[in-house]
């Protein structure tokens, strides 16, 4: 190996470097993501630092975006990466479904009983959730959601909703 005139020595001339491919994608996602935002903020006013406008905002995080997404993008053409595996359908299926859940039965099931299936559905995006644990999550999360938005901040929801035949006390 020749070393250049940094001390450091050069790889040898037959190495050939791969980029790390989901940090490489995953960079250049954040750039695309940024120019886009950037752009559409360039509509609205910007106004200065001691004034924003509606646009200052966006416009910063878009440059932050931008900033993250290099870094991450040079990180990859510098690093070899291990090649992608299989893609997590049932994660996705299944944290796709909660939120689609909640805010199709919050009004018709109440907060309570929607938040505990939510929890539920969740709860099984990962392969290695026991029944029981799901359960104990699921009631663990309706408890403490219910506390901290229906009584601490009084929020104004139904916590049971019409579809259920009994009205809970609390």
């Amino acid at each position: 190996m020749s070393e250049p005139s940094g001390g450091l020595p050069s790889p040898p001339a037959s190495s050939a470097q791969t980029a790390d491919t989901v940090n490489l994608a995953c960079g250049a996602l954040f750039i695309l993501f940024a120019l886009f935002f950037g752009y559409q903020s360039l509509g609205l006013e910007l106004g200065t630092a001691r004034n924003m406008g509606p646009g200052y905002f966006p416009l910063a995080l878009a440059g932050l975006l931008f900033l993250f997404g290099a870094i991450i993008l040079v990180q990859a053409l510098r690093t070899s990466g291990e090649p992608v595996g299989g893609f997590a359908w049932r994660g996705i299926l299944f944290i796709l479904a909660a939120p689609i859940f909640f805010g199709i039965t919050v009004r018709s099931l109440g907060f309570v009983p929607t938040l505990f299936f939510t929890g539920l559905i969740a709860a099984f995006a990962s392969r290695r959730m026991t029944v029981g644990l799901a359960l104990i999550l699921a009631l663990v999360l309706s408890v403490f959601c219910t506390l901290v938005f229906s009584y601490a901040l009084e929020l104004p929801f139904q916590r049971f909703g019409p579809w259920l035949p009994f009205r809970a006390p609390f």
